[in-house]
């Protein structure tokens, strides 16, 4: 019999990466393509759509001449992405306009608005809250900026969604990615014409809502000519990113969770029912009946990319090569940073203050602290963050004593290290953490090769590395994080009047 492989793709906030993996869970090939964000204006983040679709055909392409596979030995195909993307569409099929991303604030006012009108009604229905982060307000914001754009609108997608459209030419979406554009009733399981309502907006322009697995379409033989993958090929749904990053590293069950370093740091808990308070957000879960809640600190690579390229690139040192040098170099330094803190609110933050206008900050700089005390101070402040999101999930009941750990920042056992000892919590570090290892899995159950989503995490995902808290160590931050957490509210005026004068 010809060996089955199925392949995952994820849409990163970076780059695209595709995956293809065997029936055991062993990746056969792999690639990725970097991806442009454009800034035209001071808080928006914006991608072309059109340039996710050159980097799936380009990296389907290598990813199969990686493993030596040929297209017609792939059983199926999933897509995954971040949430709260919105894709317009016009009655021609043609994308509108950009795509918004999550961490794109311009909606902050529409945001604010909508919380002081309807914000409990609100979190009644989609068990979430307003913040610029969801598509809710961000189509307010187009409503009222570019209404020439939604007028034109005749369907909406999100970003996984588009992308998979331009495989089958279908046009639906699964509970998750609808629970993440803040228009979706939790309770009825379907659109709320209630939320559309509140921004005007025709519900007729949201898609069908179908499960993660099920199989919603073909490979066409046009898509099959310009990605490399067969004609015909069967096409999962798939779910956005963190839901499907949880259930690839294994964490499956209620109780169980993940920590991302990504451009984003989140920590995730699975549950079996959404929160009763608006602290963290709660979605659907791709297993079915049960949902996960989650908190995030805005800016943790993006952080880390930043510290990097204004303090060590150069002198000769490639991008990764300074990484390699700025984690070396940490790893040296006491814990603590010898009295050095970092707020990583370059981007505002979001748990568990839900504020566009923070700003980041080194605090407490002496003439004794040199670069590779930034460095470490980096680390443990995005763990300090980590740490508040972590408190708010406990006070709704979410508790975990360990947690799988995921993201580009994982590879770093300095920071996996830091992040247990800073949380108090076994840090568990899975074979595969990228989010298309789980839409690839997702794609092999849609296509009937595990009998369900817990079933093949249980047989394909396995553990490579552990890291138990220091009591001794825990304590320290422990009282450093009381410390950061009161400097924080400290100059929560600061930064606004920093805003204001800043114009933004």
């Amino acid at each position: 019999m010809t060996q089955q492989y199925f392949v995952g793709i994820d849409i990163g906030a970076g780059s695209l990466t595709t995956m293809v993996i065997d029936s055991h869970g062993t990746v056969a090939g792999s690639a990725s393509a970097e991806l442009t964000t454009r800034n035209p204006h001071p808080g928006w983040s914006e991608q072309n759509p059109q340039d996710w679709w050159a980097a799936l055909c380009s990296t389907a392409k290598q990813a199969l001449a990686q493993g030596n596979i040929r297209a017609d030995q792939i059983a199926s195909v999933a897509l995954s992405a971040g949430a709260h993307t919105p894709v317009l569409v016009d009655a021609q099929g043609e994308v509108i306009r950009p795509a918004i991303l999550w961490s794109d604030t311009r909606s902050r006012k529409e945001a604010a608005e909508l919380t002081q009108q309807y914000g409990d009604e609100i979190f009644d229905i989609a068990r979430n809250k307003p913040a610029p982060t969801w598509t809710q307000p961000q189509l307010l914001w187009l409503a009222r900026h570019e209404p020439d754009a939604l007028a034109r609108t005749r369907r909406l997608y999100v970003a996984k969604d588009w992308l998979r459209a331009q495989l089958t030419g279908t046009w639906e979406t699964d509970h998750t990615e609808a629970a993440g554009t803040l228009l979706y009733d939790t309770r009825r399981l379907e659109w709320s014409v209630r939320l559309c309502g509140m921004i005007g907006l025709d519900e007729t322009i949201l898609p069908p809502l179908v499960a993660v697995t099920d199989v919603v379409g073909q490979i066409t033989p046009e898509a099959a000519r310009a990605c490399g993958l067969a004609a015909g090929t069967p096409v999962v749904c798939g779910t956005s990113d963190t839901s499907i990053e949880t259930f690839g590293a294994g964490a499956v069950a209620p109780g169980t969770g993940a920590v991302k370093l990504a451009t984003a740091a989140t920590i995730t808990v699975v549950s079996e029912a959404p929160g009763e308070r608006p602290s963290v957000i709660h979605y659907p879960f791709c297993v079915p009946g049960d949902w996960y809640a989650i908190g995030a600190t805005n800016s943790c690579a993006s952080a880390h990319r930043w510290l990097r390229d204004t303090f060590f690139s150069g002198n000769g040192m490639s991008g990764a090569e300074a990484f390699a040098v700025m984690d070396q170099e940490a790893a040296g330094v006491p814990a603590g940073a010898d009295g050095l803190l970092f707020h990583p609110y370059l981007q505002g933050e979001r748990t568990p203050y839900w504020d566009p206008l923070l700003r980041g900050d080194f605090l407490g700089i002496t003439f004794a602290h040199e670069r590779q005390h930034f460095v470490r101070a980096l680390y443990e402040g995005i763990a300090f963050s980590l740490r508040d999101v972590l408190l708010a999930l406990a006070e709704q009941g979410h508790v975990m004593e360990e947690a799988r750990i995921i993201g580009g920042g994982s590879r770093s056992a300095t920071w996996r290290q830091i992040v247990a000892d800073v949380l108090g919590i076994s840090i568990v570090v899975p074979r595969t953490t990228d989010a298309s290892f789980g839409a690839a899995l997702i794609a092999a159950v849609g296509v009937g090769a595990f009998p369900d989503l817990p079933t093949a995490a249980a047989q394909t995902v396995s553990i490579v590395a552990r890291h138990e808290p220091d009591a001794e160590r825990h304590r320290h931050y422990q009282e450093l994080h009381a410390i950061y957490r009161d400097a924080a509210r400290a100059l929560f005026t600061v930064n606004h009047r920093l805003s204001a004068l800043a114009g933004e």
